[in-house]
């Protein structure tokens, strides 16, 4: 992934002008006020940030971002503040974006006690960055009107008419993610070829994984592919929906954590420390299991304690795909969709 320095520094520069307003917007936060750009959902991320704030007495200052342009829009802009750092913590909805920070000097290392207790795999070696809390990436399969079986599904993509089948814009979130483990997987002339030979025969791309679970949900399609939070949207919805974990072709599922990191030149590092320890706590990780959101603890925790729905996701999440294989393929794979889509 050192290759993509060069191009992460163009983007930077592109996104001076940013920088410049993000300044100004920034510079009217109080000075003892900790800073959290957060891509997580705010519905699911705001509960929690509040009971830091209550248990430390903590002002936290939240910059969140749009669905369908996040995580993306986030990385650009610390990015652009690299040298002039308006953000403690990032809070991400997954792990590359994150990365791709790391790879350009953006992040500090911090190797807490939450750090110590997330399996390697979902950890940066040097402490750059730590994963919690996961999603898996799902078809969502609306049951009234298609075929729930995950061997047909599989062959879902061979249709000539793929009209009924919806994923997210994949150059952001955890599309962007699932894309790059085809990538790898598949190689990219492959994945060129399935995606442009996918969209061709009427795939539906949308602009983020709510608006594909939606479609699926209300009957207007048979099925798609979108993240385990926002189906479960659908069945408190009490929607004819059924979930299926999406898997690779060396038969492994898509486990995408959420990523916490501190950012570079912090004026507040004990307080940035304090809230990463907090987010990587068996605590807040059952917590977010137990939401409505029903993230996937990465850290131990008592079986007992999950949800019966969350005990069914660690099984499957078992099998996870290990993400530290993607980043020296990662930027390839991006600035095909960057090009791809003229951003």
């Amino acid at each position: 992934m050192r290759k993509s320095r060069a191009r992460l520094g163009i983007i930077a520069a592109a996104l001076g002008v940013a920088a410049f307003f993000a300044l100004f917007a920034v510079s009217e936060t109080p000075d003892d006020a900790l800073v959290v750009y957060c891509a997580h959902d705010s519905v699911y991320s705001e509960e929690l940030l509040r009971r830091f704030e209550e248990q430390t007495g903590i002002n936290v200052v939240r910059q969140f971002d749009t669905e369908a342009t996040k995580s993306l829009s986030l990385v650009n802009r610390l990015l652009a503040e690299k040298e002039h750092p308006q953000c403690d913590v990032f809070w991400n909805n997954e792990v590359l974006g994150t990365v791709r920070l790391a790879e350009a000097g953006v992040l500090e290392p911090y190797r807490g006690p939450g750090y110590e207790r997330i399996p390697e795999r979902y950890r940066d070696p040097d402490g750059l960055w730590t994963g919690f809390a996961a999603r898996l990436r799902v078809w969502i399969v609306n049951r009234d009107r298609t075929d729930t079986d995950p061997e047909s599904l599989k062959t879902k993509f061979d249709a000539e008419d793929l009209s009924s089948v919806a994923i997210a814009k994949p150059l952001y979130g955890t599309t962007r993610v699932h894309y790059a483990v085809l990538w790898k997987e598949w190689g990219g002339d492959r994945l060129k070829a399935w995606h442009t030979g996918s969209r061709g025969r009427g795939l539906l791309e949308v602009n983020g994984n709510s608006t594909v679970k939606n479609l699926v949900a209300d009957g207007k399609i048979d099925c798609g592919w979108t993240d385990t939070d926002d189906y479960f949207l659908a069945v408190d919805d009490g929607k004819s929906v059924e979930a299926v974990p999406v898997r690779t072709t060396s038969g492994h599922t898509i486990c995408i954590p959420n990523s916490v990191a501190i950012v570079s030149g912090t004026n507040h590092r004990k307080a940035a420390e304090k809230l990463v320890d907090f987010l990587l706590s068996s605590e807040s990780e059952l917590a977010m299991a137990r939401s409505s959101s029903r993230q996937i603890p990465l850290g131990p925790v008592e079986k007992q304690d999950l949800p019966k729905e969350v005990q069914q996701l660690a099984e499957w999440a078992a099998d996870g795909y290990d993400l530290n294989q993607l980043p020296d393929s990662y930027p390839d794979c991006l600035d095909w969709l960057l090009a791809e889509y003229n951003e």
